[in-house]
């Protein structure tokens, strides 16, 4: 049985390609852009994101989830990575990600595993990386849209087309992997 991991796993995927809607907006001089000097650019977050599923997720039953290997001050440094760079720390993380949830069922979520020393069960493991994404893919979103203003293109339901939205309620349920 697998019904919690892939309520998970599609919630996953949805904020996966709503952080792909606003990355696709941005041109290549955006990714780097920062709203003030305190916060961070688009590219800092996309590779903390894909830095930190990587670590967790890498070997995630078996080995502390903050891998010796990792350099997460590097992450939030900016470096003038090029878009396909980005893409490529990020596709690293969620394919990590993917691949230890392919090997879950629902009857491992009590399992023990641990990160930074301190002992969690898988399913408080994956609501912990559940929030980290969401909170990131947020701010990706916030810095996004301001980024691009006008030219903005809504990931979810555009200003004044709620009543049309909830005749066709379609972004109420993720969508499914191919093949599930």
């Amino acid at each position: 049985m697998r019904a919690i991991v892939e309520s998970i796993e599609a919630e996953f995927r949805r904020y996966k390609k709503l952080a792909e809607g606003a990355l696709a907006q941005l041109t290549d001089s955006e990714l780097d852009a920062t709203p003030s000097s305190a916060d961070n650019s688009v590219a800092v977050i996309v590779q903390h994101v894909g830095g930190n599923l990587r670590s967790r997720f890498t070997d995630f039953l078996a080995s502390d989830g903050e891998k010796p290997w990792r350099d997460r001050e590097r992450e939030f440094e900016p470096r003038g990575a090029g878009r396909d760079e980005l893409m490529t720390l990020w596709e690293g993380g969620w394919t990590a990600l993917a691949g230890a949830l392919a090997g879950l069922d629902d009857g491992r979520l009590g399992r023990q595993v641990v990160i930074r020393g301190q002992p969690l069960t898988v399913i408080e493991a994956l609501h912990r990386a559940l929030a980290h994404v969401a909170y990131h893919v947020g701010q990706i979103v916030f810095v996004a849209k301001g980024l691009r203003g006008a030219d903005w293109r809504y990931l979810s339901i555009p200003p004044g087309r709620s009543d049309d939205y909830n005749r066709n309620p379609t972004l109420e349920r993720p969508p499914r992997r191919p093949g599930s």
